[in-house]
């Protein structure tokens, strides 16, 4: 008997046109490394006394159907994860395009994400698919990846595939060496890492209905926080924090063929630090940074990537 493993395990995603309608066609094959997404529904036990006491039977709860993606930053397929946070980006240029995403947007566009262990056989699609946070690390050596939260209205489990022939697409993958992060322009030195993490903050609208799922999942105030660490070796960003001046921070990765994603925060405050000496090594400062709306620009971040890719 074939077991699941998995190495042989893949992911199709598509958006949808109405939510928690999987789209019948137009789906893409996914890179990523580990998925939790599932759908749950607990038992409640029976609260009912006069049966002696062995309890009844307990009955279902409502269905709660979310999870994480763990996917690799790359020139193309993260286009599609990042149109899930943000929107519909602004595209620009002939070949390569400029994907602009911006903060901000009331409207979110929901996926259908299929997972499929082939060897079961057992293909689960989950429809209605939101992205409630996304976030990464930069650091110096490693693999590069991000992690997608996702709020689902439901799944539908099948022993053959419901997303067709599959659209493939090419993996350049940005790495931690190819990074780089900037200060108002400038490139800012003795970083030794950062995380950065951008939330939807999605409100699951929980609504009375007989399939005991959600009528959908709609965006809140976001949220742009992180921290960033760095060897201390001069006081910018101290004195920034003390003045409580803003910032504009960028996250970049650049590849040698010309693919490239920036992520700009146009207005990022910092807090005071405590700065320690806890030994003879080199002395390092934390800052857990907060994003928010930059007056001038309009919007709190942008995402630009710069891919083949012409239309997500």
């Amino acid at each position: 008997m074939a077991r699941a493993q998995g190495a042989r395990a893949q992911m199709a995603l598509a958006f949808e046109t109405t939510y928690g309608t999987p789209p019948a066609s137009g789906y893409t094959k996914m890179p990523f490394a580990s998925t939790t997404l599932g759908t749950e529904q607990p038992l409640l036990n029976s609260e009912l006394l006069g049966y002696g006491r062995d309890p009844l039977a307990p009955i279902k709860d409502a269905v709660t159907a979310d999870g994480d993606v763990v996917v690799p930053l790359d020139a193309e397929a993260f286009g599609f994860w990042l149109k899930a946070a943000f929107g519909q980006p602004v595209t620009t240029g002939i070949g390569p395009w400029t994907h602009a995403f911006q903060s901000g947007s009331w409207t979110l566009p929901s996926l259908s994400i299929e997972t499929g262990m082939p060897e079961v056989p057992r293909y689960a699609m989950y429809s209605g698919c939101v992205l409630d946070q996304i976030t990464w690390q930069m650091q110096r050596s490693g693999l590069l990846t991000a992690t997608a939260r996702l709020v689902a209205q439901g799944e539908t489990v099948g022993t053959t595939s419901s997303a067709g022939t599959l659209a493939d697409i090419a993996l350049k993958r940005f790495g931690h060496f190819n990074g780089q992060v900037t200060r108002n322009g400038s490139a800012l030195g003795n970083v030794v890492s950062t995380d950065i993490t951008y939330a939807n903050n999605l409100d699951r609208i929980e609504t009375i209905r007989s399939d005991g799922r959600i009528d959908g999942a709609d965006p809140s105030i976001a949220s742009l926080t992180g921290s960033i660490e760095v060897r201390f070796a001069d006081s910018p960003l101290v004195t920034q924090a003390i003045n409580g001046e803003a910032c504009e921070l960028e996250f970049g990765y650049a590849l040698p063929s010309g693919e490239s994603f920036a992520f700009t925060v146009h207005a990022v405050y910092l807090p005071r630090p405590r700065i320690e000496i806890s030994g003879p090594q080199g002395v390092q400062a934390t800052f857990d940074w907060q994003a928010a709306r930059d007056s001038v620009v309009g919007r709190m971040c942008t995402a630009t990537l710069i891919n083949d890719i012409e239309v997500y």
